[in-house]
């Protein structure tokens, strides 16, 4: 079963991209970030003529977060549900046989300090309240998604000029850390413990040809999927291009479940 996700950064202005790579990688699962659409919009249809059933949570502009599957699903999750007002579409969950599939795109945060920081590490920790309220460790979960958090240093170009700063912040790596002692494994740094590979490169100051990136695009999984997963990769070549997409997909197989 192969397993994606990738922040198209506008589904709209990205479609042939997405389209071309879909038929090229052809992927059970999908999840996409920031696809900057209301529903009754987002292109169900062009997907569904590739093979494709979808499930969306989206807004005008901003944010915006979907699922595709080859398989339908059902138990579709839009928002934690947790009482909490909250006009931000993030947090997407869906049912695609035995295996929960979550999409996620977690607050940027702006800057520390700032009123989206604290934003962002309320989010986090709604997350993790979720999880202890609506999962269950022992089955088969993934959550995949622009987190916005590179968990450690040798996820970041360049640690230092990073210190204390949004994505690499003490205070949101402990937060994603506490996400995951719930039980969720990052299936790439399982299978590539010494690798600084990165998801996302700025646009300016020729970052991604200067390799100038962080890896904060991620797929978490509960423990027995995780013993399953034979490969994790990330596509650089997505990234490369006219009018590419700020991140990469990063693409997971693991054994049927």
């Amino acid at each position: 079963m192969k397993i994606a996700t990738w922040n198209v950064n506008s589904i709209r202005a990205r479609m042939e991209r997405l389209c071309a790579w879909l038929a090229a990688q052809a992927p059970d699962v999908l999840c996409l970030q920031e696809t900057k659409v209301e529903d009754n919009v987002f292109p169900a249809l062009e997907l569904e003529s590739l093979g494709y059933h979808a499930a969306a949570y989206g807004q005008k502009t901003y944010n915006g977060v979907a699922v595709l599957a080859r398989q339908p699903f059902d138990d579709i999750v839009r928002g934690f549900g947790d009482g909490i007002e909250d006009a931000q579409a993030r947090f997407l969950v869906v049912r695609v046989g035995k295996l929960r599939v979550g999409s996620l795109y977690v607050p940027n945060g702006q800057a520390v300090g700032t009123d989206k920081f604290r934003y962002k590490l309320a989010w986090l920790e709604r997350w993790r309240a979720w999880l202890a309220t609506h999962a269950d460790v022992s089955q088969p979960l993934v959550f995949c998604g622009d987190i916005n958090v590179a968990p450690e240093d040798r996820d970041v170009h360049d640690p230092e000029a990073w210190r204390d700063q949004v994505m690499c912040h003490p205070d949101e790596r402990a937060a994603l850390a506490e996400v995951r002692r719930w039980g969720l494994v990052d299936v790439f740094r399982q299978l590539n413990p010494d690798a600084s590979q990165y998801t996302w490169w700025d646009y300016r100051q020729l970052s991604f040809p200067k390799n100038r990136g962080l890896r904060i695009d991620h797929i978490l999984c509960t423990q027995g999927m995780a013993a399953g997963c034979r490969s994790v990769v990330i596509d650089r070549d997505a990234r490369k291009g006219q009018a590419p997409s700020d991140h990469a997909p990063v693409v997971a197989e693991f054994a049927d479940l």
